[in-house]
């Protein structure tokens, strides 16, 4: 029997202010080196199952059957959830620990809500 320590999936939600000037391209560049060394470190530690931005156009749905429809996502939100990580560790506190990594917590721009993935009993 293995005495390996189990691990889970905790999805890093990360969410983006809306207020602020828009950096510049420069700036830019150097904030997106700074999120891709972050997210290549949990890849080389075996951390990383998945990332991606999400688009800032989208749907959102309200009422019974999904009847009200708006442009989303959450234009009347002050901050916005902007992507995610999907990472395997073996507890909440390790996932915690990875989340403080982020960039944009220092940057005061990204707030970044951890949630354990719980998974669905097969089909």
């Amino acid at each position: 029997m293995s005495t390996a320590p189990k691990s889970a999936q905790f999805l890093l939600l990360f969410r983006h202010s809306e207020s602020g000037p828009d950096p510049t391209p420069a700036e830019m560049e150097q904030i997106m080196g700074k999120w891709m060394a972050w997210i290549k470190g949990m890849k080389a530690r075996g951390e990383l199952v998945g990332t991606n931005r999400l688009a800032e156009t989208g749907r959102v749905l309200r009422g019974p059957g999904g009847k009200e429809v708006t442009d989303g996502p959450f234009a009347e939100a002050k901050e916005v959830v902007g992507g995610y990580v999907l990472i395997q560790v073996r507890d909440l506190a390790a996932a915690t620990a990875i989340a403080r990594g982020c960039p944009g917590l220092d940057m005061k721009t990204t707030i970044v809500e951890v949630r354990p993935v719980e998974p669905l009993p097969p089909l």
